[in-house]
């Protein structure tokens, strides 16, 4: 082999290692599943926001970029509008930011809702954060990271339980009415994961909720929810 052909030779065997290389950044393994076996056998590393029970120390970048992501689902699915108390501004009433995604406030005594009627069958307290139907009173969950009043205990296998069968751990008290939490439960794991990564980054805000007081009427609530 000459000179010439030496050269053309690793050349090319250059670029095919380059081309194998771009191929597999172009087609990564999806978020949440693990990488393929690596040419010796054993397991793929495991990719960020993996599905319950795998990995979950994901790279600093990728968790900001979870944060993000869970930043804009929580504003366009309209979480804050319920989980924010409202104060009253100059132009009406609006959240209150020191209080982000802290429930209903634990101070806030309310007096027993109005009665409903089939025209109104539900009622909303000024704080936007209690909410009265035929399932009874139901108050805004405190979703910042507190340990003891938030969700600061919470594992982010028992948040997606809860997100997707509405109950408390998967299996506890369900999720009352107006919570969405069928609308929630279609997400996608690495959205609910993203979801849960925004919340625990929150700042944390002391705030015990009160329990939510169930409908009088038996059956009621399930009418409520058909």
């Amino acid at each position: 082999m000459d000179l010439r052909q030496a050269i053309v030779t690793v050349v090319s065997g250059a670029l095919l290692v380059l081309a194998v290389a771009a191929g597999a950044q172009e087609h990564p393994p999806a978020l949440g599943h693990a990488a393929p076996p690596r040419p010796d056998g054993t397991p793929g590393a495991e990719t960020p926001g993996a599905t319950p029970g795998t990995s979950r120390t994901p790279p600093p970048a990728a968790v900001e970029g979870m944060i993000e992501r869970g930043a804009y689902l929580v504003k366009i699915a309209g979480c804050k509008d319920c989980h924010t108390p409202s104060r009253q501004g100059p132009d009406g009433p609006e959240p209150d930011p020191t209080r982000l995604l802290s429930g209903h406030p634990q101070d806030l005594r309310l007096p027993p809702p109005p009665a409903s009627s089939e025209a109104w069958p539900t009622s909303i307290s000024a704080s936007n954060t209690a909410f009265a139907g035929s399932w009874g009173v139901v108050y805004a969950t405190n979703l910042t990271p507190h340990r003891e009043t938030g969700i600061g205990s919470w594992t982010e296998e028992l948040f997606l339980e809860t997100m997707r069968t509405g109950r408390h751990g998967g299996s506890g008290r369900e999720l009352l009415p107006p919570m969405p939490w069928r609308n929630v439960a279609v997400l996608t794991d690495d959205d609910l994961s993203s979801i849960f990564r925004y919340l625990t980054s929150v700042p944390p805000v002391e705030n015990r909720v009160p329990e939510p007081v169930p409908a009088t009427t038996p059956g009621a609530r399930l009418a409520a929810e058909r």
